[in-house]
């Protein structure tokens, strides 16, 4: 059955290829039919075991080249053409055998192929990363890991001349450059973000070449451009945008090297023009943007979670931040203090109107608890910048200075004192030789002000916290998430593959 992974890819056999895949598929759909995640079947013993399992790795790495290679479907054309010498029957043959391949490609006849070629001009590629993220997804048996989820974790770079260790059986080389090139082109589509997504976080080797390399912008970018239009995005696409952030952020040389990166005229950034600005400024406001559409919109903590932490983890090594990235910084933290006061005072007057009412309280501790631990989470992001880097972001410390009232309320709560210590003193200290440079300061002069003031506040003055450092660890039983994920996927972007949505149970056909 999968003999067909050794056929070159030609114009000639484009077709063919890309209908094993698609029969593969089209084998492995009876998960569609069942709410349950599936563990057993006939097709996955076959897949999983026996003569299939040394076909594994040649598999996985046809897959992948298909999909990097981006081949577009070729035209339609008489792949036999008779000789003028060859006579009637060789016409009639020809003729059959060119009629037969035409009700074969994409679909066969009464097909949507012209519609389907207009609208994925890349069929093969598509189809081969969806297919392989279903091999990749597939649950490991009872006495046996997913061979294919190996092959994935495990392969090299090209470039690796060290020997295949024999404890991965599945692995196998493959041109890094191109599979970075082809990831980074293609970050429209769910599927291509889930698979950078899958080798960051299972293939050690792939995620090493991605970290080294000088041009994350290519990568960081479009990432960027999927949180940014959040709103025409499903969530799923959004948090695999995010987790894919917070793998990198783990990474301390990724945090320092995106403030080296300066880009010009972010068109599709709208809310300012940003005519020049470093890639890690830019990736603080669209986070900041996140985390504030989902305050007023989706109210979802595994986000909030999620976009702090990837904040947290680069807060140590932000570098000459953006002037509009410190005010956005400081701005959100006068939301989440206006939405605690709000709370408070609800919490307040429910209180005061409830004498002699013996019905259940609203949760309003429970809303303040949250509010809470957004707020502590901020005030820890922001000393960490000051601890650590207060000399290279004056522009940060401008904007403490301009909203300094902010924090007042602050102080003397029990929950947040420690932590106010060292903004207290920033605050402070600044506000002081603001004062000694005289009223009417200019713009130019504050700034200068605080640019000297940077280099002359003793380190030993700041109280040191433990370093900022979060990690994204995979919830048990992912495959309660993926599966259904992967298979949506297929079934909304499947080329020339229909399925009756009245008999799909393994995810609503309401959540798109």
């Amino acid at each position: 059955m999968l003999q067909w992974k050794d056929t070159p890819l030609y114009d000639i056999t484009y077709s063919i290829l890309f209908e094993a895949v698609t029969t593969l598929l089209v084998f492995f759909s009876y998960q569609l039919f069942h709410k349950d995640i599936l563990r057993d079947g006939l097709i996955y013993q076959h897949i999983m075991k026996g003569r299939c399992l040394s076909l594994t790795s040649r598999l996985v790495k046809t897959l992948l080249y298909n999909f990097i290679r981006q081949e577009k479907c070729p035209p339609p054309t008489h792949i036999f053409e008779p000789k003028a010498e060859g006579g009637l029957l060789y016409g009639l043959a020809s003729g059959v055998a060119s009629g037969l391949w035409s009700v074969f490609t994409l679909g066969g006849a009464g097909s949507k192929a012209g519609i389907d070629q207009e609208h994925n001009p890349l069929p093969l590629s598509n189809q081969s990363l969806l297919l392989l993220l279903v091999l990749a997804n597939l649950t490991d048996g009872p006495d046996w890991p997913n061979p294919y989820r190996q092959a994935i974790t495990c392969f090299r770079n090209t470039q690796d001349t060290s020997s295949l260790s024999v404890e991965q059986p599945h692995t196998f080389q493959i041109n890094f450059n191109s599979l970075y090139t082809a990831l980074c082109e293609q970050q429209r589509s769910d599927q291509a973000t889930l698979l950078l997504y899958t080798l960051l976080h299972q293939n050690t080797n792939m995620r090493t070449y991605m970290l080294s390399r000088t041009d994350m912008d290519n990568l960081v970018m479009p990432i960027l451009e999927i949180l940014y239009h959040v709103e025409d995005r499903n969530s799923h696409h959004v948090y695999m945008a995010l987790i894919i952030l917070l793998i990198l952020t783990e990474d301390d040389a990724f945090n320092r090297s995106i403030h080296e990166v300066v880009l010009k005229n972010v068109s599709w950034y709208t809310e300012r023009t940003l005519t020049e600005i470093s890639l890690g400024s830019l990736l603080i406001l669209v986070v900041i943007r996140t985390i504030q559409f989902n305050m007023t919109r989706t109210r979802d903590k595994y986000l909030h979670t999620n976009c702090l932490a990837a904040l947290a983890n680069m807060s140590a090594q932000f570098r000459c931040l953006h002037q509009y990235a410190a005010q956005r910084i400081i701005s959100l933290f006068a939301l989440l203090s206006k939405k605690h006061n709000k709370v408070l005072e609800q919490a307040t007057q429910s209180l005061r109107g409830r004498q002699g009412d013996n019905t259940a309280l609203p949760d309003y501790a429970q809303d303040l608890n949250v509010i809470e631990e957004v707020i502590r989470m901020m005030l820890e992001i922001i000393n960490s910048c000051l601890s650590n880097s207060l000399h290279h972001n004056p522009n940060l410390v401008y904007a403490l200075l301009y909203k300094r009232e902010l924090f007042e309320q602050f102080r003397t709560h029990p929950s947040f004192q420690d932590i106010m210590q060292n903004l207290d003193t920033v605050i402070g200290f600044f506000s002081q030789r603001l004062e000694q440079a005289g009223s009417d300061l200019s713009v130019e002069r504050v700034q200068e002000v605080i640019m000297k003031g940077a280099q002359a506040l003793p380190t030993d003055r700041l109280k040191k916290f433990p370093e900022l450092k979060f990690k994204y660890v995979e919830e048990d039983q992912p495959e309660d998430f993926f599966i259904p994920y992967v298979w949506s996927l297929v079934f909304n972007s499947g080329v020339g593959l229909h399925w009756s949505p009245h008999g799909i149970e393994l995810f609503s056909m309401d959540s798109g």
